[in-house]
Order: C-alpha cells, then sequence, then structure tokens
C-alpha cells in the first residue's frame, strides 16, 4: 500500500525494539539509563503539554527534587 508520502513504513515488532534498548544501553551505560528516560519523559510531557490549549504544569517541588538528583550524580 502507498501513502499519501508515497511509501508506507513497516511497523516495529519485538526483535527492532530489543535492538534499540540494546544499542541505547551500549551508548548511555546503565547509570545514565534512568536520566535518559525520565528526559524523554519529560520531553513528551512538554510536547503534550504544547498540544493541548492548556499546558501541563509540573509541580516545583518535582522538579527540585529531579534537579538535585541529577546534580548529585554529575
Amino acid at each position: 500500500m502507498w501513502s499519501t508520502l508515497g511509501f508506507v513504513l513497516p511497523s516495529i515488532g519485538p526483535m527492532e525494539m530489543i535492538i534499540v534498548l540494546a544499542i541505547v544501553l551500549l551508548i548511555f551505560g546503565p547509570g545514565k539509563l534512568p536520566d535518559v528516560g525520565r528526559a524523554l519523559g519529560r520531553s513528551i510531557n512538554e510536547f503534550k503539554g504544547a498540544t493541548r490549549e492548556e499546558p501541563i504544569k509540573a509541580e516545583p517541588a518535582e522538579v527540585k527534587k529531579a534537579e538535585d538528583h541529577a546534580a548529585d550524580k554529575a
């Protein structure tokens, strides 16, 4: 099937996801993986908030706690 762009992307199966996660683990290492996941989650949350009429507001205590945690690891 062809889409309006001229091609259709195949679906990502479980094996492809395992390969991607293994590569990410090799690049960032097990110590940085939680920070990468947290940053990805924040980015997704910001994107969702930007697409809504009312942006999502993070609680200052949560942001401060996350920043302190990141500073302790650095």
